[in-house]
């Protein structure tokens, strides 16, 4: 058991990060060439200061139309990311982690909050899960596979809280939470949670058309 979590906090963060950056920059690549190939035009209008303003704007809860007209999903939507990106970086035991590594460290989340966020986390994958199925227009464009990510992202946050209140084996739980951890760094070029790269290509491509040739805001 020892040696294997050796091999989980050591060699392999540098596979699932290598595969999480590479994955990224490879499938920029790609789409941006299948753009290319679709619209030769694409690149043409593209202009920072609206690809900019659009990205922005997007960030900003209730900033847009879409937003206001469904303000559950705003609420649940931006709560969720906030905490899915925070509780991974300012975790205290991965902060401790990355400091007996590096040498050097950053400001913690205290261990309570780390915990509610977890269950935000949990709390909103289950929403947009209720969602995929009670919604015929979002049950349309459903796959099975997209459930099976739902559960790859949870299974960390999960896995953490059971650790935290050693809930089960407190060992295996801790495998398991970095086992899954890497799952999802891995899993993110290649399905649909690679919007974070996604979301600002789309909003860069909306944003100057719109703005810049349209002359209307995409917001």
């Amino acid at each position: 058991m020892h040696s294997l979590y050796s091999f989980l906090v050591g060699p392999m963060v540098w596979v699932s990060l290598l595969i999480l950056v590479f994955g990224l920059i490879g499938k920029f690549i790609y789409l941006t060439n299948m753009a290319k190939k679709r619209d030769p035009w694409v690149f043409n209008y593209l202009q920072l200061k609206y690809a900019l303003r659009s990205i922005f704007v997007w960030l900003i809860p209730f900033a847009t139309l879409n937003m206001r007209r469904n303000p559950v999903m705003t609420v649940v939507t931006f709560a969720f990311h906030i905490c899915l990106i925070l509780v991974p970086i300012f975790a205290l035991a991965h902060v401790i982690k990355w400091e007996e590594a590096w040498g050097f460290s950053w400001w913690t989340l205290p261990e309570t909050a780390a915990i509610i966020m977890s269950f935000i986390v949990l709390g909103g994958l289950v929403f947009f899960a209720a969602r995929r199925i009670k919604l015929p227009e979002v049950r349309y464009v459903t796959r099975p596979q997209d459930f099976l990510i739902l559960v790859v992202v949870a299974l960390p946050y999960l896995t953490g809280i059971l650790a935290y209140y050693q809930i089960f084996d407190y060992q295996t739980m801790i495998i398991l939470h970095i086992l899954s951890g890497h799952l999802m760094l891995i899993a993110i070029p290649f399905t649909w949670l690679s919007h974070l790269l996604l979301f600002p290509m789309a909003r860069a491509y909306v944003g100057s058309e719109f703005q810049g040739v349209r002359n209307v805001k995409d917001w």
